[in-house]
Parts: structure tokens; C-alpha cells; sequence
């Protein structure tokens, strides 16, 4: 039995899920935003050292200690019901997350990426780019900090080639309307508010001349790439998330053995079985490492290049890590 941790509208999940079933599998599709309002869970740990774990959807009973596979895809935290007070909402979906969370970690089974908490520090850019150096992966030099005297004088040493992203999160809320932060050059405008940084830590790197970008995703011990030309429009050529379709096209990519290897011993030492690397090609042929997204999307490299990535993720839930 798999079962796949989501929420609704998950494209990706609902492609990877229909795979399954033509295969033959037993999937179960939950999202912890219905505990406890629309579902339960059990766990039970017995004197002669046995533990039951089951969930009830409202719809099925599921015995956690019977599945192969869990996907942690995108789910959402669990959600009290309305009728509480404001107050007591948040003190009840804090000890159900404590619930869940502890439940999906310690069943036992794959899981596609990872446990939560692997997630998680995965996910911390600083700790990957650590990582990535230590396994061999060339990186821009890079500084993360609050100082605006450091920033300074990283801007000056490298002449003023350089960009800046978030440590962390791209995207946040204002005033109801959401607004995005991605890796762009630092401007005249940006060394006069300087001290700004103060207020938020940020990650400065020197700025790697491109030939393409490129997305490699791994699945298991399966590896594919894909071409970015970024370069041929303004809009990519700093960050390719600002994707201009029709003008910027991607490819499968030949990535030299070697990198492939590395890409995977990342997966494997960041405790993932599955992982979305950003690399750089140089215009000399090198492949510099950007970062790594633990569960990163993978619909758009398929429809770009037709590389099987759902259909590997789905080999992996079914039969494990071969």
C-alpha cells in the first residue's frame, strides 16, 4: 500500500497517482488539512513493544504499518474546526502537526523525498551549499549576511558582478497581495540601501557567466537533465523561474558522467531520494551548483523534453530503491 501526502489541486500528484493505479498499486490520497475535523488517527504502543498506527480518512481505514511507500508530496498542516475560538484553533493544530509529523517519521517505510524534518534542513541553503562543496561541486563564491560593511566589500572585490536571493523563502504576503523575490544583479540603487541588511539576512554570490541553466532531477539512483537557454531573453537571464514561454527553450541536457554521480551522492548525504539541482553550464564547459530544491516540480521539465520523471517516481514508490 502507498500512500501520498498532498493537497488538492496537486497536478503532479493526481499525474503520479493515475500511474500507480494503472499498475496496479493501492494508493491512499490524504491531506493532514482534514485532521481532526474529517479524519482520525490512532497510535497504539503495547506492552510487548508493538505499535499500531492506523488513519481514518472518512472514507477508508488505512493500517499505516502496512505501507511500502509514503510520498510526502505538498501536503497541507492540519486544520481545526471552525467552530473553535481563534485561540484554541491554534493550540489544537499545533498538537495535531505534533501528531502527524511525529506519525509520518517514524513508520519505517520509504519515503519519497523524505521525512519532514529531513526536508526541512535539506532545504536550508547555507547547510546544501556546505554539502555540495564537500562532494566536489564547483560553487560561486558566496556570502550570507546581515552586515552591510561585508556586503560592501564582497560587491567591490568582485567589481560589482554580483547577485543576491533569499536564504529562504521566494514568495510572502503583503497588504493581500503575494510578491516574489528571485536572484537578481545588484544594482547602484541596491549599494546606496546598504544598510538594509540589517533588517534580513540575504545570500550574495558572484555572478557565473552562463551558457545554459540546468535542471537536474533525481529519482532514486535515476538521473535527468534538462537545458535552460535563459541567456536568448532579459526576462531569464538572471533567475529562469521568470520563464518567458515561447522564447526560452529547454532541452534534455548530455550531463558529464561525473556530475551525474555527484548530483546523486547529494540526494543520497542531504537523506533524500529525490531531488530537483539547480547547476550552471559555463561558457567553458564547466557545471557550477546553484542549490537544490528537496521537492521540487517536475511536470514542466517532462512537457519540455518528455524525460519519464512521473513515471520514475512512480518505479520508486512501487519498488523501492534499485
Amino acid at each position: 500500500m502507498i500512500l501520498v501526502l498532498t493537497s488538492a489541486g496537486d497536478d503532479h500528484a493526481d499525474q503520479v497517482v493515475g500511474l500507480l493505479t494503472s499498475a496496479g498499486a493501492d494508493v491512499v490520497v490524504f491531506d493532514p488539512a482534514s485532521y481532526p475535523a474529517r479524519a482520525s488517527v490512532e497510535i497504539g504502543l503495547s506492552r510487548d513493544g508493538s505499535t499500531r498506527r492506523v488513519l481514518h480518512t472518512g472514507e477508508r481505514r488505512v493500517v499505516l504499518d502496512e505501507l511500502t511507500s509514503l510520498w510526502y508530496r505538498r501536503p497541507l498542516p492540519p486544520a481545526a474546526s471552525p467552530a473553535h475560538p481563534e485561540q484554541v484553533r491554534a493550540y489544537v493544530e499545533q498538537e495535531c502537526l505534533a501528531v502527524t509529523e511525529g506519525l509520518w517519521d517514524g513508520l519505517g517505510c520509504l519515503t519519497v523525498p523524505a521525512p519532514k524534518s529531513v526536508l526541512d534542513r535539506a532545504g536550508r541553503k547555507p547547510y546544501q551549499l556546505e554539502q555540495a562543496r564537500s562532494l566536489g561541486f564547483e560553487l560561486p563564491e558566496t556570502l550570507v549576511t546581515t552586515d552591510p560593511d561585508a556586503f560592501l566589500d564582497f560587491y567591490d572585490r568582485h567589481e560589482g558582478r554580483v547577485i543576491t536571493k533569499p536564504v529562504h523563502g521566494n514568495r510572502f504576503e503583503a497588504d493581500g497581495e503575494w510578491l516574489g523575490r528571485f536572484a537578481a544583479p545588484v544594482t547602484p540603487v541596491d549599494v546606496a540601501h546598504a544598510d538594509a541588511l540589517r533588517l534580513c539576512p540575504v545570500i550574495v554570490q558572484a555572478y557565473v557567466p552562463k551558457e545554459v541553466e540546468v535542471r537536474v532531477t533525481v529519482v532514486g539512483k535515476r538521473v535527468f537533465a534538462a537545458e535552460i537557454h535563459s541567456q536568448v531573453s532579459n526576462h531569464t537571464r538572471y533567475d529562469w523561474r521568470h520563464y518567458d514561454p515561447g522564447v526560452t527553450p529547454i532541452g534534455v541536457h548530455e550531463l558529464p558522467e561525473e556530475v551525474a554521480a555527484r548530483c546523486v551522492r547529494l540526494v543520497e548525504r542531504l537523506g533524500l531520494t529525490y531531488g530537483a539541482i539547480d547547476l550552471i553550464r559555463t561558457p567553458d564547459g564547466r557545471h557550477v551548483f546553484l542549490e537544490i530544491n528537496p521537492n521540487g516540480q517536475f511536470q514542466w521539465i517532462e512537457a519540455a523534453t518528455g524525460l519519464p520523471v512521473a513515471a520514475s517516481i512512480r518505479d520508486l514508490l512501487m519498488n523501492g530503491l534499485t
